[in-house]
This record gives C-alpha cells, sequence and structure tokens, in this order.
C-alpha cells in the first residue's frame, strides 16, 4: 500500500521544502499572508445559488496566492461519504463502521471516499471525526467510532491512512471534548489534566501519529477558553508536546472569536476571515498579534500542502469514480459487518428457499432512513429500504407482506398470519444528529419559509413509545419476532428487551443497507458485529448529561468504565455481540517480551457455520493504589475462522498500556504493582480469563 503520508508527523522535517516554504513566507506581504489564513466565497456562494444549501461543493479552505501560483485547498465533508450535490456513495454511518472493529475494512473506505473527493476537486476532507461517546444521548454520536478512545483511534487511523493514500489531508474533528450537541457554541467543558489526557485526548494522538495532517477545532469552550482560543490544547499539547507539524483550522462560522486565536494556535478560520481578514491584518499592525504566529500559520500551511500535492497519486480520479460500482459494494459489505446481532433465540438466520409468510412492521422498513441530514448528509444516486432488500432477497416461495403499523388492529391481524415478524424501529434525522436551529441554521429551505429546529441531543434514552407499544403488541401476537433498531448509540431496552426472539443493531445502515440487512437475516453473511459502546440498563447508570448546559464536567469515568467502578450490570457490554455460530476460548499463556509480557490465547470455531470473532484484550488496575478503572481496551483483533478452526492471537503490553497521567509532574506514570490481562469476546467476557503480572515502573511519555 502507498505510504498514505503516515510518517507526516514523526518524520524529520525536509530541509528543502522547509527552506522553499521560508522563502515564500518571507516574500508575501502580510495581507497576502492574512488571506492565506481563511476560506473566500463561502458566503456568497452559500445565501446565492446554493440557496443556504450546505455541501454542494467543496470549499476554498485556506492558502491560495496568485503570485507565487499556489492554489487554494478545498474542503469536502464528510464522515459516510464525500458531500457534494453530485451523487456519491453513502457509507453507514461511523458508528455502524465502528461496530465492525475492523480497521481493513475501514481503510478501504476511507480510500473510496478519498477516491470521490478527488474526483470532485477537494484536496481535504472532513471525514475523520473521532469525539469520543461520553453519553448516547449527543446527537451527533453517528458521527464516531463509539466510548473507547484505543478503539477510537484504531479505527480513526484506519480512515486517515485510505484518505491520505490519495493525496487528501485528513482533518481530525472537533478537537476537543466535544460531545454535546445542543449547547456546543457555549458549553464550557470542565475538565481535570488527568482525564483530558487519559480520556479525551489519546485517539487524537494516535491518530495523529498515523500521519493525520490537519485538525478541525471545537467550537465548545474547554476550561474556560474555547477551543480555538486554547493555548493549552493547540499550541501546548497538540503542537509542542505532540510535534504535530500540519495546521489547524476551525469549525465554520462560530468556530472562532477574534484574532487572538492565531497566538493560540488556530491557523485557518473556516468557512471566511470574519475574525482573521482584515480584522487579524489590523491587530498584527496594532502589535496586538504578533506577525510570527502568523508566517507559522502559512508555513503550516505550505508544509502541508506541498508534501500532499507533490505526492505521487496511485491513480487518476474521474467523475466516473462517484457511487462506481466497487464502492456501492463496499458501502453493502461494510453494512453486513456492521449489524450487531443481540439477540437470537433460535430464531434466526431464516431459509429463504422455505415456504413462508414474513411480515415486515413499522414506516421505518420502508422509509429512506440514512442517518443526520447536518454535514455529514450525503447525497446517494439511490438507497435500498430494508423491505426492498428483503422483497429482493427472498426465495420464490416467501411472500413478504407490509404493514406501517399506524392501525394496530390491522398490524396485529397481519403479525397473526405471518410466520415471522421484523419490526424495523428507531429514529430519524429528526430525532438525533447535527443540531439544525431553525432558520438560523446554514441549512434552510426557502428563506421566506419558517423551518422548526431539528436534530440535535436526544431528550431520552428510550424508543419512542409508540415503537414501544408496538413491540408488546407484536410479541403478543407472534413468537417468532425480530426487532431491528435504528439508532446512532445505545438505545434503552428494558421495558421490552425479554419479548421479541432476536434482536439486531441495524444503525443508519447506507445506501445498501435494506440488501444488506437481508443478506443477514437470510444467512448470506454471518453477523459480526459488535458493540462500540456499552448499553445500560437504566440512564443513571450513566455520567450526567444536560444539552443545554453552560457548564459541565468531565470525568475519568463513562461507558463500561463508570459501570464497572459502580458495580452496575451492562444490559449489552461494551465489545457484545452474537452470530450463527460459537467460538470458544483456551486459556491465556504469558509469553516474555523484551520488558514486559505478551499474551497469546487460541480461539476456536465450535460451530457448524463459519464466521469471524473479535478478540478483546484488556488490562486491569485491581492493585492500583490510585483511582483507576476496573479495567481498559488495550488492543482488539480480527479472527476468521471456519468450523473446527483454530487460530492464535497474542497481544503485547507496552508500559504506555499501563500508565496514568500524573497531574504533579505532567507525565505518564507506571505504578510499581501488579496489573492482570484479560482476554475475551467482550469487556465482561473477558473477566472470565485473567493473568496476573507484575511490572517495573518506567517513564514511558
Amino acid at each position: 500500500m502507498v505510504n498514505a503520508h503516515k510518517d507526516f508527523n514523526t518524520a524529520p522535517l525536509d530541509p528543502a521544502l522547509e527552506q522553499e516554504v521560508k522563502s515564500i513566507v518571507d516574500d508575501l506581504s502580510l495581507t497576502e499572508k492574512v488571506k492565506m489564513l481563511s476560506g473566500h466565497g463561502f458566503f456568497e456562494k452559500f445565501f446565492g445559488e446554493e440557496n443556504r444549501q450546505f455541501g454542494q461543493r467543496a470549499y476554498p479552505a485556506g492558502s491560495g496566492n496568485e503570485r507565487h501560483d499556489i492554489p487554494s485547498l478545498y474542503f469536502c465533508d464528510g464522515p459516510r461519504g464525500a458531500r457534494h450535490k453530485r451523487n456519491t456513495t453513502c457509507f453507514p454511518v461511523t458508528m455502524a463502521r465502528g461496530a465492525t472493529w475492523d480497521r481493513d475494512i475501514e481503510r478501504r473506505v476511507g480510500e473510496a471516499i478519498a477516491i470521490e473527493a478527488r474526483a470532485l476537486g477537494a484536496s481535504i476532507s472532513g471525514a475523520v471525526c473521532i469525539n469520543l461517546l461520553r453519553h448516547p444521548a449527543w446527537g451527533r454520536a453517528q458521527e464516531t467510532y463509539g466510548e473507547d478512545p484505543v478503539h477510537l483511534g484504531e479505527m480513526g487511523a484506519a480512515l486517515t491512512e485510505g484518505l491520505q493514500t490519495h493525496n487528501i489531508i485528513a482533518t481530525a474533528k472537533h478537537f476537543a471534548v466535544n460531545s454535546i450537541e445542543n449547547s456546543r457554541f457555549k458549553v464550557d467543558v470542565r475538565v481535570t489534566d488527568r482525564a483530558l489526557h487519559e480520556v479525551y485526548l489519546p485517539h487524537f494522538k494516535r491518530v495523529l501519529m498515523s500521519g493525520c495532517a490537519s485538525v478541525m477545532s471545537a467550537y465548545n469552550k474547554i476550561n474556560g477558553d474555547y477551543c480555538a482560543h486554547s493555548v493549552p490544547l493547540l499550541r501546548n499539547i497538540l503542537k509542542e508536546q505532540w510535534g504535530f507539524r500540519g495546521f489547524v483550522h476551525s469549525d465554520w462560522v462560530k468556530g472562532c472569536y477574534g484574532a487572538d486565536a492565531v497566538t493560540a494556535g488556530l491557523d485557518v478560520e473556516m468557512p471566511e476571515g470574519i475574525f482573521y481578514g482584515s480584522n487579524l491584518e489590523g491587530a498584527v499592525e496594532r502589535g496586538e498579534v504578533d506577525e510570527a504566529h502568523v508566517d507559522e500559520a502559512v508555513t503550516r500551511i505550505l508544509r502541508t500542502q506541498f508534501t500532499f500535492a507533490r505526492a505521487d497519486d496511485p491513480r487518476t480520479y474521474s467523475e466516473e469514480d462517484l457511487a462506481c460500482e466497487a464502492h456501492i459494494q463496499l458501502s453493502r459489505e461494510v453494512a453486513g459487518k456492521s449489524f450487531v446481532l443481540l439477540k437470537n433465540d433460535g430464531l434466526l438466520p431464516l431459509d429463504r428457499d422455505k415456504a413462508q409468510t414474513i411480515a415486515v412492521i413499522g414506516k421505518l422498513a420502508a422509509e429512506v432512513n440514512l442517518g443526520d441530514r447536518g454535514s455529514s448528509s450525503v447525497n446517494p444516486p439511490y438507497a435500498v429500504t430494508i423491505l426492498d432488500g428483503l422483497k429482493s432477497a427472498a426465495g420464490p416461495d416467501t411472500q413478504i407482506v407490509f404493514d406501517d403499523g399506524s392501525d394496530p388492529a390491522r398490524m396485529i391481524e397481519c403479525a397473526k398470519a405471518a410466520d415471522v415478524v421484523i419490526a424495523i424501529v428507531g429514529y430519524t434525522w429528526e430525532d438525533e444528529g447535527e443540531f439544525i436551529p431553525g432558520n438560523e441554521a446554514l441549512e434552510g429551505l426557502d428563506p421566506d419559509k419558517q423551518m422548526p429546529s431539528r436534530g440535535g441531543d436526544r431528550s431520552f434514552l428510550n424508543l419512542l413509545k409508540s415503537d414501544e407499544d408496538m413491540i408488546a403488541e407484536l410479541s403478543d401476537a407472534n413468537d417468532r419476532l425480530l426487532v431491528g433498531v435504528m439508532s446512532g448509540s445505545a438505545v434503552i431496552m428494558e421495558s421490552w428487551r425479554n419479548k421479541p426472539a432476536a434482536i439486531m443493531m441495524t444503525w443508519y445502515p447506507g445506501m445498501e443497507g435494506g440488501n444488506a440487512f437481508a443478506s443477514a437475516i437470510f444467512g448470506d453473511i454471518n453477523p459480526e458485529g459488535r458493540l462500540p459502546f456499552t448499553i445500560p440498563t437504566d440512564a443513571d447508570h450513566l455520567p450526567f448529561f444536560d444539552a443545554e448546559a453552560d457548564d459541565i464536567k468531565y470525568g475519568l469515568y463513562h461507558g463500561y468504565t463508570l459501570l464497572e467502578k459502580s458495580g452496575q450490570r451492562a444490559a449489552f457490554p461494551f465489545g457484545f455481540g452474537l452470530g450463527y455460530t460459537e467460538f470458544t476460548y483456551g486459556d491465556i499463556r504469558a509469553t516474555k517480551g523484551d520488558k514486559l509480557p505478551t499474551f497469546e490465547i487460541d480461539v476456536t470455531n465450535t460451530g457448524d457455520k463459519p464466521g469471524t470473532e473479535t478478540v478483546q484484550f484488556y488490562i486491569g488496575f485491581g492493585e492500583s493504589l490510585i483511582d483507576r478503572p476496573v479495567k481498559l481496551l488495550r488492543g482488539f483483533e480480527k479472527l476468521f475462522l471456519r468450523p473446527g478452526e483454530t487460530k492464535t492471537v497474542a497481544f503485547s503490553v507496552t508500559h504506555q498500556d499501563l500508565a496514568y497521567y500524573d497531574e504533579t509532574s505532567r507525565s505518564w506514570q507506571v505504578e510499581p504493582v501488579g496489573h492482570t490481562a484479560h482476554i475475551g469476546a467482550n469487556c465482561e467476557d473477558a473477566l472470565t480469563r485473567t493473568v496476573r503480572f507484575e511490572t517495573e515502573p518506567a517513564d514511558d511519555s
């Protein structure tokens, strides 16, 4: 595979390139330099020919100087495909792809998005959304991979490498502690240095160490400062401690509040120079901003731009790449790998050759439901609904009947007459997603038409009452019931999860989701998705969440770490998922490494179907002398096994796997205590296999 710029932030600087960039910067006037630190022309297009419809094109995103023949950079969203008015491939949402736990397929998704972005004239992509899912009510949960920093980092790094293989500059967003949607423009997230470094930043560092060359700052505040104005975040941590070589740009429109942001480390204001532009130029002339910070910003932009623009492309790019057959089939493959089977009391898979009637219930089964319609929205040429997918895949003797559930009596009659019932429930873009605040939004319809607010954070974690009532009624009518749940994060299922025979998380499954769902239901593929978050039994087991908060504290614990620390049992634990075969784990074996042990385990497919298992490695901190989680995910690997086949997987331990962030010394430290290794199919199962090991203290910062 092409290098994908994986050493962008770690290799020695190129002296010739640095000298070339310096000579350009020295030759530019202050006006020319400042012009490069913002986008240009967005508002004219947006309020003009685009009629307030965002994402119609790739937008100028900084750089550009005619005198030196330097083009502007061009920005393209987004997390589930290249966003444009042209038809492009719509992949399952990021959370669905997080449920695959599959680095390889996520790298391939990154390549596909990059190929289409290049065909559209883009040079930078906002696809790498890696904000941590602190609470499932977060409206934009669907745009990220899950609740665990290691899992987030690995999947985000894979996407980054795929994007940058085709010389698209990947942007990691939103930096940082961004996980409340409704109050994102004002909320001040208060977080200790320890929680910041241990919980909310490791995945960003992992992605940057994979070569990610750009960072988007978040709207929210952190410890009193807007993220785009935070010296500790942008300058001290990102650029100095981590050695980030690329550039930082703001989120759109409300991402910057003054010229002093360039001092903090914000290099580009998007989409226009509202607080940069003439305002920044004047601040430099008055001595309020050191011109050296402007020079540094231009240097970072040009270093990145030249590195990517001059690299060899692995192929050419054209409009024929947009929503091409290969990418469409990849979207279907991803969807098939993403479905998480939570329960199966002998119902699945269905035999397509059997004479049977399948009742498909619920309006969402017949609707195109691709997820959020904010900045992550994609415009595919078509989308296959769950109902259409089932109709296409059913055998000649299978009858598919549909009822939208609006008339309970008719619905029950339909269910009673069927051999199998499939109910599709959940949310749409109106219930969760990017908060679109009515006519204030950057996405509207006719400017004279009043548009209600939509999307945003969820106000509850259960299904809609109408969905829960429908499940109860269908369960009484037919005990062969499968419930498919469409959502972007966890749904509390306590009032109904014991009633149906099977439950499957289907997410927002992309343009080929209906076909992929049918393949899973009829056993053409074996479900291999695993939960990228915890589903609790009670919302009270989660951290405090307030969608309208002015300020909020973020701590060390959330998700599985909070439940384990407080002794609560999950309804479905982090990493959980079923399939159509069974896997058996052997005992953990410790082998000697250079300084720390490596742990091995044998995994056997003891069922009668081939399948893929996600083996998860955790380290426990039960002997710690300070407050630490019960255990933390430290690695994972996917194994494909045929019936009867056994494979061995190994996980090596590093000092960083054991370390905590010491706020006094501002460094990572390892306690000279015993630790435990755990390997299993999910975070609860891993506790059933434990090996204790000793370690010596080490500084591994």
